[in-house]
């Protein structure tokens, strides 16, 4: 160290909290929950989400390492941050995506999204979602097209969010609902969503297991819970303000699996505790709002990336100073 450089304040890139929890630790623990998840998606749609999966984890891992490598970085494989990524981005793919095309989005979430920002903690936006994000602007309909689970070819078929969302101001009832998509009753229709028996995104489907998932990652503190129900309680509010029956937000669409595994990413989400309600209210508003006026069916992805434009933000106008203590409450004075 120069003479210079003694008595100087430095700055350097988070993590500053040491924990014995290492980073592979938690990471491991996210991939641990999202194999059944993923599973389950195989067993629903088959070998084209296996593809898929394998597709999307593969390129992932191989584009980080061969990255790093060229710009002469420590290859970080083993720390599963890059098979994370592949996973989440797999399962918020439709089962029959192009294997060329998850490859490509695979390249967008990690060269772009991740490793141009500075690698693991470093980037501004979710790496999967933006690899998602890039894809649907990209190729609208093959991440539009979904097949029914249990069907050997794939057949393009509605969705139950695209048929709760508002048409000309008229929402149909759980028992319409029911009826236009092949169910028995509302209570089939609501059973059938719990378990994953319809047509969407490989992981998104089996909410049973998403559920599990969270209370597992909540109890073992690698999540916090402030973001995720704020996210899911907001949305359920606003759609139901909307008419929309409050089941049917919470079953349809990517609403759970964006709260548990989306909206609480490390380096993406806010990390004081107000700041998370903040962000998670912000998701579920955005994500409302998209499903009962805009364009698109499912807001999770759009929100959840608006939302991480304003985490910064969110960090500075709610911050906790280090080492800061609230002072006592003066005892008053004896008359």
């Amino acid at each position: 160290m120069g003479e210079s450089d003694k008595n100087e304040i430095y700055l350097s890139s988070s993590p500053h909290y040491a924990s014995p929890i290492s980073t592979r630790h938690v990471m491991f623990a996210v991939v641990a929950v999202l194999l059944p998840l993923a599973l389950y998606g195989v067993w629903l749609f088959g070998l084209p989400a296996l593809v898929t999966i394998l597709a999307s984890v593969v390129s992932c891992v191989a584009f980080e390492a061969l990255f790093r490598k060229l710009t002469k970085q420590d290859i970080r494989v083993g720390d599963f941050s890059a098979v994370i990524t592949g996973l989440l981005l797999a399962l918020i793919l439709p089962p029959a995506t192009p294997v060329w095309m998850t490859v490509l989005g695979a390249f967008f979430a990690i060269v772009v999204a991740k490793e141009f920002f500075g690698g693991l903690g470093a980037n501004v936006f979710n790496p999967a979602l933006t690899g998602r994000a890039f894809l649907l602007v990209s190729f609208a309909t093959p991440l539009t097209t979904w097949s029914a689970p249990f069907v050997a070819d794939a057949i393009s078929t509605a969705t139950p969010l695209s048929v709760i969302k508002p048409v000309d101001g008229v929402v149909l009832s759980a028992g319409q609902i029911a009826q236009r998509t092949g169910f028995f009753s509302e209570g089939d229709l609501y059973l059938n969503l719990f378990l994953g028996q319809r047509a969407g995104c490989i992981g998104e489907s089996g909410i049973f297991l998403i559920l599990i998932a969270a209370v597992v990652l909540i109890a073992a503190k690698v999540i916090d819970w402030r973001a995720p129900v704020a996210m899911v309680a907001t949305a359920v509010a606003v759609t139901w303000i909307a008419g929309i029956d409050p089941l049917l937000t919470v079953l349809t669409g990517g609403l759970l699996f964006g709260a548990v595994f989306m909206a609480t990413d490390y380096a993406t989400s806010p990390v004081t505790p107000l700041g998370r309600l903040v962000f998670g209210f912000g998701c579920g508003l955005i994500t409302a709002l998209i499903r009962v006026f805009g364009g698109y069916p499912e807001g999770v992805m759009f929100s959840i990336l608006i939302m991480n434009a304003l985490t910064p933000f969110l960090n500075r106008i709610i911050p906790k100073k280090y080492g800061w203590v609230k002072p006592a409450k003066k005892e008053k004075a004896v008359k």
